[in-house]
């Protein structure tokens, strides 16, 4: 456990670099003042990637969440449009949400005029009262932490959607922008992917993860996840922007993501059928070669196998 001398290092780290972004001062100037301070985890400032054309993905860092990424260890995008930004997901709170919208003026001076939420999960919507507060249209899909934040989360108030899009499959234009939104119920129920046709760009949501290990959580369902992954790959998107992890192509999601879910589903959910000792198939299991290089493995792994263990046991 950290000594309280570090724990208030990093407290006073992450407000004074938080001071200093919403004070305009440079990136050269964070880093520095962030040097001095603690080499705990380093604060994480939001920064925008070009996609393709008009969008962009905010790629955040791999780890749980905390004081020093603002609980936006996820990864959001936007799109530029004629009429202002759309946003796809608002952070993790209020002082998050400010902080994505700082990185969003670093690219344009245009007002976020929507917010697209794809999951349920607090980072994923949490900061949608900040930008309805400021005009904002707040969509979702009808079926879609103080632990971790602390006093970050002061101000902020829960927000649903303003506008609630039924079915599991929706063709909308917003701001002149096409885009296809389906649901995919895979890491938590209601989440979704938002695929930009005329740009050959996905954002996945948490049906993809790159470079770390993908989290299978009491409520996740992998057998819709499959499925779900089989969909992506039929949209053939050129530009994968997954829920976590790097900017990517299909090829590597289907590698890290895609591959995995089948090995759940092909060697646990089998053994699980076949009613095979679980602590046998655990430990036959525990090493996968193809995995091992993924961030959060030794914690994950065995934990998403025995869930799913249990569940096709249960539901085979």
């Amino acid at each position: 456990m950290p000594s309280i001398s570090n724990f208030i290092k990093l407290v006073c780290k992450t407000l004074v670099l938080s001071l200093m972004a919403l004070n305009g001062l440079g990136v050269s100037a964070t880093e520095a003042v962030s040097a001095k301070l603690v080499a705990s985890e380093a604060v994480y400032v939001p920064r925008a990637v070009q996609v393709a054309g008009p969008v962009y993905a905010i790629v955040g860092p791999l780890g749980q969440r905390s004081l020093a990424n603002a609980g936006l260890n996820a990864n959001y995008g936007f799109v530029l449009t004629a009429q202002g930004v759309i946003l796809i997901d608002s952070g993790a709170s209020s002082h998050s949400a400010a902080l994505l919208a700082r990185a969003v003026k670093a690219v344009t001076p245009l007002p976020i005029r929507w917010v697209l939420n794809t999951g349920s999960q607090d980072h994923r919507w949490l900061g949608n009262a900040y930008f309805a507060g400021q005009g904002a249209e707040v969509h979702a899909m009808a079926v879609s932490l103080k632990r971790f934040l602390g006093d970050q989360l002061q101000g902020t108030v829960p927000r649903h959607a303003s506008i609630e899009h039924t079915g599991v499959d929706k063709t909308l234009e917003i701001g002149g922008v096409k885009l296809q939104w389906i649901v995919t119920n895979a890491h938590y129920p209601g989440d979704t992917l938002i695929h930009l046709p005329e740009h050959s760009v996905t954002f996945t949501g948490d049906l993809v993860y790159v470079d770390r290990l993908l989290s299978v959580l009491p409520q996740s369902n992998v057998r819709q996840a499959q499925a779900a992954f089989g969909r992506l790959r039929a949209l053939q998107p050129r530009h994968v922007v997954p829920g976590h992890g790097r900017v990517t192509d299909i090829t590597l999601a289907t590698r890290e993501t895609g591959d995995y879910y089948a090995f759940l589903i092909n060697q646990v959910g089998h053994a699980a059928r076949n009613m095979e000792p679980m602590d046998e198939t655990l430990n036959r299991l525990a090493r996968p070669a193809q995995f091992q290089h993924l961030q959060n493995f030794d914690e994950l792994h065995r934990a998403n196998m025995n869930r799913v263990f249990l569940d096709f046991e249960a539901n085979p």
